[in-house]
């Protein structure tokens, strides 16, 4: 145990986010943590003279920094301009930075892939005793929607964190790990299923569905057909015998082809906020309107057709109308408020980690003929957040699960595949 004392805070940021949210949308346990994480890091190199990030690694992860500190000058007001920027750099810089510092080996990730699995199922098992008892968000008039303990103004917060533990226990399973190690993460995967259909979140969904093909698609075509056959006859006893093909969850399927045919309100505020973004990039194209600008803005280029807000209540809340101030889609947030040297910069380190974290998957199995489970855990996770980006963005408790995913994937593309 004492081999893996070093990302235990790491490991305690992930088990904190499984505590209560209040609704008052303050800091959270898990970001307190989260910034002691950072300075505990910043400390522990200083007293051991560790060794500074490889240079690779001090370029892809610091590379927002220059469009983030233009993003702040333009910002509206000095205040909006520092909290966005050290919430971005908490989420994109800092912590990812820390936790790839703190993990020493393969060892050490894969203790944290199983933190993740270990909260989704505390999430899910949370959800779908929400769903069961009709206590959880409210849903089409019912209170049935699985939101854990991220409570209805968080409804992505479970689904993303569920997702995450899909990809982390199907990672596992594909590495090259002992077999019993393998077939429990394959039960842990398939579970998570139930709570992740529970969720009614469609962009968690799409999110999953394409991370875990591409996972598939990069363990080869006999583990693809045999983890294809698993999910079949998941599904089957799912719907089944579990009775989860209800009227909601086949009209909340449906409703994803729907996008241009008769779409609900909740598309159609997307729709709306994006072309707000887009309106507000045209406006400013290289330095956007400032961090935390968008909500500023947003009636200044939004169309009719967007809502005052959704409805929330459920789950231990009482009813309230939450302003939609986000355009829900990370990318046309960063272009809108940071314009095009802001998305570049983003962008371009996102895409930096993505192909080092491939690349040393693929130098893995023509070295060694097998791919560790650390690998494809990794993969799995930028792929499916830079998936997910395009449905959801930064905000709410689960934002710091973003910041150890993209620490963790930066480990493997940077330090851990060499």
């Amino acid at each position: 145990m004492g081999l893996a004392v070093p990302v235990l805070p790491v490991v305690a940021v992930v088990a904190l986010l499984a505590l209560p949210h209040a609704p008052d949308g303050g800091a959270t346990p898990a970001d307190v943590a989260s910034a002691l994480l950072v300075g505990w890091c910043a400390l522990r190199l200083l007293r051991q003279r560790g060794r500074p990030l490889p240079r690779t690694a001090a370029v892809a992860l610091g590379l927002p920094v220059a469009g983030l500190a233009l993003a702040a000058m333009a910002a509206a007001s000095p205040t909006a301009g520092l909290t966005g920027l050290a919430r971005y750099a908490q989420v994109f810089v800092l912590v990812p930075a820390a936790v790839l510092l703190l993990i020493r080996d393969r060892r050490d990730a894969r203790l944290l892939a199983w933190a993740f699995v270990g909260l989704a199922g505390w999430q899910g098992a949370v959800g779908v005793h929400q769903y069961a008892t009709g206590t959880g968000a409210s849903y089409q008039g019912q209170q049935i929607r699985a939101v854990g303990t991220f409570g209805p103004q968080d409804v992505m917060g479970m689904a993303s964190t569920v997702s995450v533990g899909v990809v982390c226990a199907l990672g596992l399973a594909l590495g090259s790990a002992p077999v019993r190690q393998r077939v429990v993460a394959a039960c842990c995967a398939t579970a998570l299923l139930l709570p992740l259909a529970l969720s009614f979140s469609r962009g968690a969904w799409i999110a999953t569905v394409v991370t875990c093909a591409a996972l598939l698609g990069l363990a080869g075509a006999r583990r693809a057909l045999t983890a294809g056959a698993v999910v079949v006859a998941a599904g089957v006893v799912l719907v089944g015998g579990f009775g989860v093909g209800t009227a909601q969850l086949q009209e909340r399927i449906a409703s994803i082809t729907q996008v241009a045919d008769a779409p609900d309100q909740s598309v159609t505020d997307r729709y709306a906020l994006w072309a707000a973004a887009t309106g507000m990039w045209r406006e400013r194209p290289l330095t956007g309107v400032g961090l935390k600008g968008f909500p500023d803005h947003r009636d200044a280029h939004a169309t009719l057709a967007l809502s005052s807000g959704s409805d929330t209540e459920g789950a231990g809340a009482a009813f309230r109308r939450q302003p939609l101030l986000s355009p829900h889609n990370m990318y046309l947030l960063v272009l809108s408020e940071q314009g095009l040297i802001g998305l570049i910069a983003l962008t371009g380190s996102w895409l930096a980690l993505l192909v080092c974290a491939v690349r040393g998957l693929v130098r893995e199995r023509r070295a060694r003929g097998t791919v560790p489970d650390c690998a494809f855990v990794a993969c799995g996770l930028l792929i499916w957040q830079l998936t997910d980006f395009a449905y959801a963005d930064i905000g709410g408790p689960s934002t710091v699960l973003t910041a150890v995913t993209f620490g963790v994937a930066a480990w493997w593309g940077l330090v851990g595949a060499r």
